[in-house]
């Protein structure tokens, strides 16, 4: 057999050779959620999150922990998680998750309040630290929306945009009504 790199080292359906890589998938939540898609980055995030994993004799892994691959069609265990504990797909979750769907997101110009989530949530909660000071967050979703913030009050204080800043100390109380 001649070998072609690496890729040719790998059976069919693992790793490069036709294994389905779940960093991207994170991205694509992203992307999903920047664009304002909230259903749909949340359905995505659901098709990679280990703890949505039904079938856990077939995945092969810790319930709690994200794979660098998933082995593709070609492999003898297609849907086998290869590579857990071992990726940085976990981080980049993280990221989709944190930043994009629940959006709390840090920003040059302080901490950005910009939700992508699914229209059926009525809101959740968020504790942040940043900057030196503690953002209690409650988003409420009373329109049942996927995005935006109409209205942002900190310390019951409304306040223009979605962007807290200039507050380097204490803890506060942020709530954001999207609409």
């Amino acid at each position: 057999m001649v070998e072609y790199g690496e890729i040719s080292t790998y059976p069919g359906g693992y790793k490069e050779n036709a294994g389905i890589f779940c960093h991207s998938d994170a991205w694509i939540i992203c992307a999903a959620a920047y664009a304002g898609k909230g259903d749909t980055a949340y359905d995505y995030y659901t098709r990679i999150a280990p703890a949505f994993i039904e079938d856990e004799k077939l995945h092969r892994t810790e319930p709690y922990v994200y794979a660098q691959m998933i082995a593709g069609k070609d492999a003898k265990r297609f849907g086998e998680a290869k590579n857990s504990w071992l990726t940085g797909t976990a981080a980049w979750n993280f990221v989709a998750i944190s930043q994009y769907i629940l959006g709390i997101m840090p920003d040059y110009d302080g901490l950005k309040i910009d939700p992508s989530i699914p229209h059926e949530w009525d809101g959740y909660s968020v504790t942040r630290k940043f900057r030196g000071a503690e953002f209690r967050i409650k988003i409420e979703n009373p329109d049942h929306v996927c995005k935006g913030i109409k209205s942002m009050t900190i310390d019951g204080k409304a306040v223009d945009g979605n962007i807290i800043s200039g507050i380097t100390e204490g803890v506060h109380e942020v709530v954001a009504i999207m609409g």
